[in-house]
């Protein structure tokens, strides 16, 4: 693949042989990943906002856990849990157990994806509890896999002709002031009481506290527009489990392993989940996912009703111990606790700027787990009080593929008009810096071109 010639053809021939269900921002081919940089192979570099979607957390190809693993696969590769114990799964507990926001996190189970561990902690609540129901949150992302789904409602993309879903599903309004229909500076106290108000009217008109098993919940909204829980709300749910025997299930799959400034958002609130979910940034790159529990609770399960094919892989498991150690030695959330400030130091300026200000509605996120959400003429329809007839439309994709076009891949997410900003927790200052140059220098052409 030497020419841009056949790297044509070879984006030519995926296009027509990769299924067509799996989008792409760019339709090109990666070639190479280093730090915060991947390269296309057309000879594109572009400054990397997005590390696959926040797993390649420490940068592409981070030397100490490339190596880990290829050490590992000359030593053993596929070491199946339900035939025995392997050496980098449980030393991978050990590097985790410090990490845990609370000590009584002590059970671990290792997947692959997130949407695995989603099911898993479904199954696990549903066996602690013996009840069934799920009360999930509106704009969550979870998975695709089939119970992962079925609590996903940040887009109907992702279930969109795949009904009946998986029953007793129950979607409680999260503290987000766009789906509220609230002004963007209310209080987190009043959405946190207008949510929290819903719960009880949700447990006392649609899934009795008898019958319900688990509350889930990312701590940052993720696929739905990077909006953090407040501490107040997350609060309210651990009083309401504490009160009805439910399980609390904190999905850490994006927000988790340092995104946000702490080693799991959860902290923030001081609360403790009964389920721990961990995934992406966790082996920086390679399949693995944790369901992590208290030891009381997970010696219910019965043996054999946990399991996978390719769960804990040895591989995974050992570029996961490597990060861990990497996190550590390199003072990662020192790292993003300082770019953070910066981050939202360059936002907040744009947001500043009178000729920007209308198109912006919200500037918001922890650690380097930030969004930027821009005003709409059409919004989610005609009820949506924040549409702005006098700012351009679809602002987010178009701010998107201008940033690509200036060398940098950014995201948008959420069906609001939001991008988001995931750049590695070890990027320097000058990158961070080059990138909100670039961001800036987009939404000002965009803005301005109407």
């Amino acid at each position: 693949m030497s020419t841009a010639q056949s790297h044509a053809s070879l984006v030519e021939f995926g296009q027509k042989h990769v299924t067509k269900g799996l989008g792409r921002i760019v339709d090109a081919v990666i070639t190479k990943g280093e730090g915060s940089y991947v390269t296309l192979g057309d000879g594109r570099q572009l400054l990397d906002f997005t590390c696959g979607i926040g797993v390649t957390n420490l940068g592409h190809c981070h030397p100490k856990i490339s190596k880990a693993a290829a050490d590992q696969c000359m030593n053993l590769v596929h070491g199946q849990c339900s035939i025995a114990f392997h050496g980098p799964y449980l030393e991978l507990i050990q590097k985790l157990l410090p990490m845990m926001p609370d000590p009584s996190l002590d059970s671990f189970f290792f997947w692959n994806s997130g949407s695995e561990a989603i099911e898993a902690a479904i199954k696990m609540a549903r066996t602690f509890t013996g009840r069934q129901n799920i009360i999930n949150m509106q704009g969550a992302y979870h998975g695709r896999t089939f119970g992962a789904m079925a609590v996903t409602k940040s887009k109907t993309i992702y279930s969109e002709g795949f009904h009946p879903l998986m029953p007793g599903v129950f979607t409680l309004p999260y503290p987000y002031w766009h789906q509220l229909g609230v002004p963007a500076d209310t209080p987190s106290s009043k959405l946190s009481e207008l949510c929290l108000n819903q719960l009880s009217l949700l447990l006392s008109q649609a899934t009795a506290p008898r019958d319900t098993a688990a509350i889930l919940i990312e701590p940052v909204l993720g696929e739905g527009g990077y909006v953090p829980a407040p501490p107040e709300f997350l609060r309210g749910l651990r009083e309401v489990c504490d009160k009805h025997g439910i399980i609390l299930i904190i999905d850490e799959v994006q927000s988790g392993y340092g995104r946000t400034g702490k080693n799991y958002a959860i902290e923030y609130s001081g609360v403790k989940p009964d389920i721990l979910i961990s995934a992406k940034g966790l082996a920086n790159g390679f399949p693995l996912s944790a369901i992590i529990s208290r030891k009381e609770l997970t010696d219910k399960l019965k043996p054999g009703s946990m399991g996978g094919t390719y769960a804990g892989n040895a591989v995974a498991c050992a570029a996961a111990v490597a990060a861990a150690d990497a996190m550590k030695e390199e003072n990662i959330l020192a790292n993003v606790n300082a770019r953070s400030a910066e981050l939202f130091d360059a936002l907040n300026a744009l947001r500043a700027n009178p000729a920007l200000a209308p198109a912006i509605l919200d500037v918001r996120g922890q650690g380097l787990m930030v969004a930027v959400e821009f005003a709409s003429p059409a919004g989610t329809g005609a009820h949506d009080a924040f549409r702005n007839g006098a700012v351009p439309e679809k602002l987010a994709s178009r701010v998107a593929r201008r940033c690509v076009e200036k060398g940098l891949l950014i995201l948008t997410t959420s069906v609001y008009e939001v991008i988001r900003f995931i750049p590695a927790l070890n990027i320097s200052k000058e990158d961070l810096a080059k990138g909100c140059a670039i961001f800036a220098e987009a939404v000002e052409e965009v803005v301005r071109e109407g």
